[in-house]
């Protein structure tokens, strides 16, 4: 059984694909290069923001946009290597915009956050690739409810702030908010080596070929994740040391 914390990566996204496309089946290597061109993309938009003196616009096209690509790609899988690159450049222009804001209240913030989003990445790459990590059914499960659940409360906040409240002290520099992000940037890199592992079953299943972009993509939504929630961790720490 597949199973994974990111909503791009579910068990019904390789289950039959290779008998209804082709022969051409996907591979772990390709799907790795397929993340490297994401990457490169996002970063690229990225770095167009960065200059950028009014990051809001930016914001709110990649947001928007960021949101329907994803759509598309979730829907019709087989649109991934066209989809999953505009996804990419959408995500770039938000990140980069958030990146400007945070970078403009806590200078210096956005160079340890994407050190450490990287370093995460390679770490706990590198730990699956040789073995030291090995997702059991109960872990995947876990993970996944855990995941679920923190996405829950994140929909119960921003519904909350649309009526001028919010869930008390998650959001806040204090005790109970620094370990509830600790706690969900922990979550979004255990979904890490779920993605890994998932990728991996499904290149083992014979999926098409397409079907690395759509790996891919499942990828970048982990470490979109992981990257927004370190930085506000290191916002949150930042705020307490003032």
């Amino acid at each position: 059984m597949f199973r994974t914390g990111n909503p791009a990566l579910k068990e019904s996204a390789f289950r039959g694909e290779a008998r209804a496309y082709g022969d051409e089946a996907m591979t772990v290597n390709g799907t790795v290069n397929k993340t490297g061109v994401a990457l490169l993309i996002l970063l690229a938009a990225a770095a167009f923001v960065w200059n950028s003196e009014t990051p809001q616009p930016f914001i709110l096209v990649g947001l928007v946009g960021g949101l329907v690509a994803a759509l598309v790609t979730v829907f019709k899988r087989t649109a991934a290597p066209y989809t999953v690159p505009v996804y990419a450049a959408f995500e770039g222009l938000l990140l980069g915009g958030l990146s400007v804001t945070f970078e403009q209240r806590y200078p210096g913030i956005v160079i340890n956050a994407v050190a450490l989003t990287f370093g995460t990445l390679a770490v706990l790459l590198a730990a699956y690739s040789t073995g030291l990590i090995r997702p059991s059914e109960k872990f995947k499960l876990g993970v996944f409810a855990a995941t679920g659940a923190v996405a829950l409360l994140y929909l119960v906040s921003m519904v909350m702030g649309f009526f001028g409240t919010s869930i008390p002290f998650i959001h806040d520099s204090g005790p109970i908010g620094i370990g509830f992000s600790l706690f969900v940037v922990g979550l979004a890199a255990l979904n890490l080596v779920l993605d890994f592992d998932f990728i991996e079953r499904g290149a083992a299943a014979g999926a098409p070929r397409y079907m690395e972009w759509f790996g891919a993509f499942g990828l970048l939504v982990t470490l979109v994740w992981l990257y927004l929630e370190i930085l506000r961790l290191l916002a949150k720490l930042q705020d307490r040391r003032r």
